[in-house]
């Protein structure tokens, strides 16, 4: 029996009564005044993931991230003591970027032993401290000491790396993701390093992308064609309507049953699937992964499918039941563009059939994301016409519901403390 047993209809939103059941607006994904509030007051001030450590295997290991939404180009570098830092990606000097190659408006990675400006050859340590200035005596009695690389706050959990641009964050990082997505320590994030990743622009606002999957409401009329008819009937019947919802704080969790592919007949499985072992839930043949977390699976559901956890603002951690896991980001570039970036982490393959199976769930992943994509677009463009201005959310979208209302809260919040 389910630790949480799905209570009556409409219980899941009633649960949370500060949310409310009534039509909901979408203005603050259409209003490009709204946007620049939102920058100042989320992506400037909450703590955002920006990559992995596996991204800085040794030394002077490093990469750029550029964050549209706080305008930033951040350096994210591991220094000699191991320590991951993070800097904004500015020479002291003259303000040049000082991290790119042969486009400045590209992220980059790479390895070095010092970051040294291509317009006058100023030059920085891992830690940020400025080392050596090109005709030093031509400067007016300089501090070196006093103009390394302005820092930016830095955390890392479970592997994952992030960054706060606050000049002091209000919470550490583990205090700001809280005991739902903290109970996850413990999965072996750290063993599965077989990375497939990709990313697009999508015209679209970045939220309206977050509520794509924060639902399976859609699942089996979007992505009904994607399979023969009698998978489609059988994933249908095997429950797209999610049992477990939870929120804590600014995040949120939607836990899913799952289909075992291979008690399937050979008829409701897609012959690629059956020859490669694989498909949208991973490969079939599960790794032993060992004890797993309390935060994983929280519902006891059986058979398992997924766990999406959405951490505040921009940022999933989708863990399937198979031993693999996928990270999207969401990253806003305007108030109707934004750019996502999805990631398949799987641990190392031992063998061709392994690497062929994930490379298949990899590709399976991205085709149902570009579905989930493909009417982000068309939604965008109906929204920004405001005819209709108020639009009905069921209790399977609560999640929708409350991410637009934390956004909200946090802009109302800091705009309030300003005054």
């Amino acid at each position: 029996m389910p630790r949480f047993p799905k209570p009556p209809e409409g219980s899941w939103t009633r649960h949370y009564p500060e949310l409310g059941t009534g039509p909901v607006s979408y203005d603050d994904s259409i209003d490009p005044e709204f946007y620049e509030r939102e920058k100042k007051a989320i992506f400037k001030r909450a703590w955002l993931h920006v990559g992995r450590v596996e991204q800085l295997p040794r030394t002077g290991s490093h990469f750029t991230k550029t964050i549209h939404a706080a305008n930033a180009s951040v350096i994210v570098v591991r220094d000699k003591d191991g320590t991951v830092r993070a800097f904004h990606n500015i020479c002291r000097h003259r303000g040049n970027k000082l991290v790119w190659n042969e486009d400045p408006t590209l992220d980059v990675e790479g390895s070095c032993r010092q970051f040294t400006c291509k317009y006058h050859g100023w030059r920085y340590g891992l830690d940020g401290k400025l080392n050596f200035i090109q005709q030093e005596g031509e400067f007016f009695d300089v501090d070196k000491s006093k103009y390394g690389l302005a820092p930016v706050h830095c955390d890392v959990w479970a592997g994952f790396i992030f960054v706060n641009l606050a000049d002091e964050p209000a919470q550490s990082l583990r205090d700001f993701l809280g005991p739902m997505v903290t109970a996850l320590e413990g999965y072996p994030f750290d063993k599965m390093t077989s990375r497939f990743g990709y990313s697009t622009e999508i015209k679209a606002n970045w939220k309206l992308y977050m509520d794509a999957f924060a639902e399976f409401y859609h699942a089996p009329i979007l992505h009904a064609k994607q399979s023969p008819e009698k998978f489609s009937v059988a994933a249908a019947q095997a429950g797209f309507e999610a049992p477990h919802y939870q929120l804590d704080g600014p995040h949120r969790l939607v836990s899913t049953s799952g289909i075992r592919f291979w008690e399937l007949d050979a008829e409701s499985v897609k012959p690629v699937d059956a020859l490669t072992r694989s498909g949208l839930f991973g490969p079939w043949d599960k790794p032993d992964l060992g004890p797993m977390p309390p935060g994983v699976n929280p519902a006891n559901c059986d058979p398992w499918g997924l766990d999406s956890f959405q951490l505040f603002p921009n940022f999933v951690i989708l863990i399937w039941s198979q031993g693999w896991y996928i990270t999207y980001q969401y990253w806003p570039t305007s108030y109707n563009t934004h750019v996502f970036e999805g990631s398949a982490y799987f641990l190392p393959a031992t063998n061709v059939r392994e690497r062929v199976a994930q490379e298949m769930a990899a590709v399976t992943f991205k085709e149902f994301a570009l579905q989930d994509s493909n009417t982000l677009e068309a939604t965008q463009t109906m929204l920004e016409t405001r005819y209709v201005d108020h639009f009905l959310l069921n209790d399977q979208e609560i999640l929708c519901r409350h991410l637009h209302k934390v956004v909200g809260d946090w802009v109302e919040e800091y705009e309030g403390a300003a005054r």
